[in-house]
């Protein structure tokens, strides 16, 4: 069950002329032929009424031996937005591998033929996918707020399998099989050629690889009535994704797995200020700087006592203009991430030698103008000065040292218009 899933697949695929579709839903089958039917009606039904893009259903046969293909091959006669990829190989993991590899959507997404859950889950799946805010999604059963009718069977083995997950592969996510995901297709590119499985397990190493690599994954609680007529072999399974989580433990060891590139586009995708009201960044840049100059004082005032005044301010100075610059970093100008938080700290000290030079300069230009200039000039001339400073620092920091950025995304689509009534596009 652990074969390279790139390997090639002889495949029918029957797509019509349709225009290129925001979301493509896979349903992967084997013999399949009396559920296909109305699960892909139900599918259509649902997207023509509550999805406001074009979309696909893509029916992934994957070698049946009954009359699911010949179902198949009329549903994308007689509906639009439906098509055929047949597959000569058994494996969920590798019909999605080839299905959702050839897709021009730009959101991948598959769900089982059941229907086990609740179709008023799919928008917000992969709502926040078509408008870039995350990676990856996933519906899991396991959160307070789903719904859940399924035996204690299965329950137990569900929640000990994703335990085990976290104990043996450090996973955050909290249901790795349900199926009901989705992914953006950019992601799956970067990802599935890294995903050797081609089974059940093929859900969890990619869901285990994207982690890994700083990936956003959102999850969606879900309402889930378990299909009695289940054929998964649950025994097989087991043994299958055990095997599965040793390999994948090892090749996550070993640095086989070429993550690391992945994990730094991620990590300088997340180190992106949003947008932000210019007031409220001006309220908390000036409280920063009160605690930044009480913080200077009390230090200096410590270390006066054990070296000179120029060493002792040296000092002060430099480790509250660090402070100062990490707090700006996070609270001011909300940026997340590790991605360029030395490159920060450098310009920030460029930024607060500027400020200095500034206050410095004021002082020998009064000096010099006027020698003997009483102590409330100069204490004028310092604050006018430090305003300016504070001002100048500002400025730089919001222009030079924290950039607003865009966010990556592949063509996002605003989210409003997902949430938007009326008239919608339609494959």
């Amino acid at each position: 069950m652990t074969t390279t899933a790139d390997a090639p697949v002889a495949q029918d695929r029957s797509i019509p002329d349709l225009p290129r579709p925001v979301l493509d839903v896979v349903v992967p089958v084997y013999n399949e032929e009396d559920d296909l039917e109305p699960c892909v009606r139900r599918l259509h039904e649902y997207l023509e009424a509550h999805f406001p893009y074009p979309f696909r259903i893509t029916i992934a046969d994957n070698a049946s031996t009954d009359r699911t293909l010949a179902i198949a091959r009329r549903l994308t006669r007689e509906m639009d937005g439906v098509s055929l990829v047949h597959l000569d190989e058994k494996g969920r993991g590798r019909a999605l591998h080839q299905v959702w590899l050839g897709s021009d959507a730009q959101v991948l997404a598959y769900m089982d033929v059941d229907l086990s859950t609740d179709l008023a889950a799919l928008l917000p799946l992969v709502a926040p996918l078509v408008s870039g805010h995350s990676d990856l999604a996933i519906g899991t059963r396991l959160n307070r707020a789903s719904r859940v009718a399924r035996g204690p069977k299965r329950e137990v083995i569900s929640r000990c399998y994703n335990l085990l997950l976290r104990t043996t592969l450090a996973t955050r996510f909290s249901d790795a099989q349900c199926g009901f995901k989705a992914i953006r297709a950019d992601r799956a590119r970067q990802l599935l050629p890294m995903v050797e499985d081609t089974g059940w397990f093929f859900d969890t190493e990619l869901l285990v690889l994207a982690e890994r690599s700083g990936l956003r994954i959102h999850e969606v609680p879900v309402d889930w009535v378990d299909d009695p007529d289940s054929r998964v072999d649950i025994v097989a399974t087991a043994v299958a994704d055990l095997k599965g989580m040793v390999r994948l433990g090892r090749a996550l060891g070993s640095g086989r797995l070429p993550i690391a590139a992945l994990r730094e586009e991620a990590a300088a995708g997340a180190a992106v200020r949003a947008p932000e009201a210019l007031v409220g960044q001006l309220i908390r840049f000036a409280a920063i700087g009160v605690v930044s100059t009480l913080a200077y004082l009390v230090l200096y005032l410590t270390l006066r006592g054990s070296m000179p005044a120029l060493a002792a301010n040296a000092v002060a100075l430099l480790v509250t203009a660090i402070a100062n610059t990490a707090l700006n970093r996070r609270l001011t100008f909300r940026v997340t991430g590790a991605t360029g938080r030395f490159r920060a700290q450098a310009q920030g000290l460029v930024v607060f030698l500027l400020g200095l030079g500034l206050t410095s300069g004021t002082l020998l230009l009064l000096h010099r103008l006027s020698p003997d200039a009483a102590r409330g000039i100069e204490l004028t001339a310092l604050v006018a000065a430090n305003v300016g400073a504070t001002l100048l620092r500002f400025l730089l920091f919001r222009a030079w040292v924290f950039p607003r950025r865009a966010p990556v995304s592949e063509n996002p689509i605003p989210p409003a218009r997902l949430l938007a009534a009326g008239t919608t596009e339609k494959a």
